[in-house]
């Protein structure tokens, strides 16, 4: 660099050799003995000028071929060891060329110069037709990122082996938090003596002990009923793989009473923030508890839930207790509103309409204004009876509106009953919710994951038979004598008579204890089999369901209507209930194509198969033993594959959400 620089400042020599010319020229002609001298002198200068000037020029010339070759030298270098791999292939997808990194991963004698991309990897070749800027492909046991530069035909093969395995085992040392609840413990040990309750809490701490010893879990008792688990995502997903076996262990224990005790677990991960992770583990456990209990929930920071277990018909609560205590809750709040509206999930069914009408005199017995929210292009037929009689009923029908009435009459200290549903897609009106913070939610399905945000107040049991059972109980506690006549009260016993399937399905004491009130009451028996009777060409059309039944494995039966039609959504219902009535059938599922174009799905079991879980993993829902989805863009053969594929899974464990 020396040299480039003493050659620049030459050129400007031979400028000033130039100007000492002229300078001479001139001396000689005025004194040509001192102007010769200058000459010779001027002449010396230059020639030692030139000849640095050469060597100088030599010197630059020897230095850039001298750096030209190493530069050269070490691009071959760099390209033939570069620790990853560089692949050049052809329009016909032919490997041209490859650097030596990639032999490592093959025999020596073997050579990808000429083999085809997909021989190398077929993952890849199908990246770079598609015009992929990256693809991650796995070459033996080695994973790659192969970034694809497609103009110039070019693939960087980066091995990630090791980043992945070090992402792997800091994933898996990630904190996990859970806790266990004992979900019956408190009803169990009520009657018990001090001895039994001791073996109960022996037993139960013993096995939950072994089971945290066995998979490397800090368990750490805080109650009596409640524990704190803490494991990381490597122990969590063992678990997974035994899908939780340790409700099975527990549920073999039998109390005195001859009831089993259950345990639910909400687990929290995917966060390293420990507040964060602890609010997870709660929420899995009220999921689960709100499902029913005897399940595992496994919640992460993007709201994502995985269930597992939930089998079980969960236990009739032994006390009324609560159902008192929500009594009184509810009766302050209605008299703390201004008015009270109520509302049901589209397209009602008699159990919503019964427990709307039910709520509805709650607020008239608190002495408050009450509105049912209804649509009456929504119904079916069954209600349709019930909506007649309500028609002609002169202190009923004014209590009834539409969606569009409710927005106008609503307001910020307005009280709001959700009742038979819980998910704010489903509701009567949606945009309800959104104009006032005062929402009450009665419901008896299990809970799912959609749910209303920050209800002032929540009744969900799923051991209930229906909502109208738990609007019956809450009735009951009101203050004064409560006047139902005929109708209401009616209404209120036949939303039990369906959901029940005339009390053959899903009933308990309380089921029964609310029909006998509702009956003192004076609800008519005889009417409700009028609002329930059905039209022959329905009769007709369920059966044409029913004859297509198949049975898909040992007590599961799957019904599909014909793909040139439509079937209403009871229908479907009715004939999947037709199919639990026949001998050696423990599940039904009908799938037919409904009048919105919806592929409609129904399912019913006798209590042993969990439908609500197969139902959820088709983005619908439900109860344990009645459950339903509506799919759209699909066929009826793709649902029933779909279909067939879920129960396979459902019988090896492991539900998501």
């Amino acid at each position: 660099m020396n040299d480039v620089k003493e050659l620049t400042e030459n050129k400007s020599i031979w400028l000033l050799y130039g100007l000492a010319g002229v300078l001479t020229i001139i001396v000689i002609y005025y004194q040509w003995l001192i102007g010769s001298v200058l000459a010779l002198v001027l002449a010396v200068l230059m020639y030692i000028t030139y000849r640095t000037e050469a060597l100088i020029k030599q010197r630059t010339e020897n230095y850039i071929s001298t750096l030209s070759y190493r530069v050269k030298k070490v691009g071959e270098e760099a390209l033939l060891g570069m620790p990853f791999g560089i692949i050049l292939f052809n329009e016909e997808f032919q490997i041209e060329w490859a650097n030596p990194f990639m032999n490592d991963y093959f025999d020596s004698e073997r050579s990808l110069i000429g083999e085809d991309l997909s021989d190398f990897s077929e993952a890849l070749e199908l990246a770079a037709k598609d015009e992929e800027d990256e693809k991650w492909i796995t070459l033996g046991e080695r994973r790659f990122q192969a970034i694809i530069k497609t103009e110039e035909r070019l693939v960087y093969l980066f091995d990630r082996t090791e980043q992945i395995e070090l992402e792997t085992l800091h994933d898996n040392e990630r904190t996990i938090l859970g806790v266990i609840f004992l979900d019956n413990y408190e009803e169990l040990t009520q009657a018990m003596d001090d001895t039994s309750k001791s073996h109960l809490n022996s037993e139960v701490t013993s096995i939950l002990n072994n089971w945290s010893n066995d998979y490397g879990i800090f368990l750490k008792r805080t109650s009596q009923e409640r524990f704190i688990a803490v494991m990381n995502k490597e122990i969590l997903t063992q678990l997974e793989k035994t899908k939780f076996e340790i409700l099975d262990e527990v549920r073999e224990l039998i109390s005195d009473q001859n009831v089993p005790l259950t345990l639910s677990i909400g687990i929290g991960r995917g966060t390293t923030d420990l507040p964060e992770l602890g609010d997870l583990a709660q929420s899995s456990l009220d999921l689960a508890l709100g499902r029913g209990g005897d399940q595992v929930a496994i919640k992460d920071d993007t709201g994502r839930v995985k269930f597992y277990g939930g089998k079980t018909n969960p236990m009739e609560k032994r006390t009324r207790v609560r159902a008192r205590v929500i009594s009184h809750a509810l009766r302050e709040l209605v008299r703390e509103s201004e008015k009270v509206l109520i509302m049901g999930h589209q397209t009602p069914d008699m159990d919503s309409i019964g427990s709307s009408i039910g709520i509805l005199k709650l607020a008239q017995q608190n002495g408050k204004k009450g509105y049912v929210v209804f649509d009456p292009d929504g119904v079916n037929t069954g209600v349709h009876r019930l909506m007649d009689k309500i028609g002609e009923h002169e202190s009923l029908k004014d209590w009834f509106i539409t969606p569009d009435d409710s927005l106008d009459i609503v307001t910020k200290d307005t009280l709001i009953v959700v009742v038979d549903t819980h998910k704010p897609s489903m509701v009567m009106e949606e945009r309800l919710l959104n104009k006032t913070e005062h929402i009450v939610v009665i419901d008896h399905h299990r809970r799912g994951e959609e749910f209303i945000e920050e209800p002032t107040l929540v009744y969900m049991e799923p051991y209930a038979s229906s909502t109208a059972e738990l609007v019956t109980e809450l009735l009951e506690y009101q203050d004064g004598p409560l006047k139902l006549d005929v109708l209401e009260a009616t209404s209120l016993l036949a939303g039990i008579t369906v959901d029940t399937k005339s009390f053959t399905l899903r009933t308990g004491s309380r089921t029964f204890d609310a029909a006998s009130y509702l009956r003192s009451k004076g609800a008519d028996t005889v009417l409700v089999q009028n609002l329930l009777k059905e039209d022959l060409d329905v009769y007709v059309r369920r059966s044409e369901l029913v004859k297509n039944a198949t049975v898909y494995r040992e007590g599961i039966a799957i019904s599909k209507g014909l793909r040139d039609e439509n079937y209403g959504a009871i229908i479907i219902a009715q004939a999947a209930d037709t199919l639990l009535t026949m001998s050696n059938v423990k599940a039904s599922f009908v799938i037919a194509k409904r009048h919105d174009g919806k592929i409609g799905v129904s399912a019913r079991s006798l209590g042993e198969i969990n439908v609500q879980i197969i139902m959820e993993k088709m983005n619908g829902g439900g109860h344990l033993t009645n459950a339903a989805t509506q799919l759209e863009d699909t066929t009826l053969e793709q649902v029933e594959e779909q279909l067939r594929g879920i129960i396979e899974e459902y019988f090896e464990g492991g539900d998501e959400e």
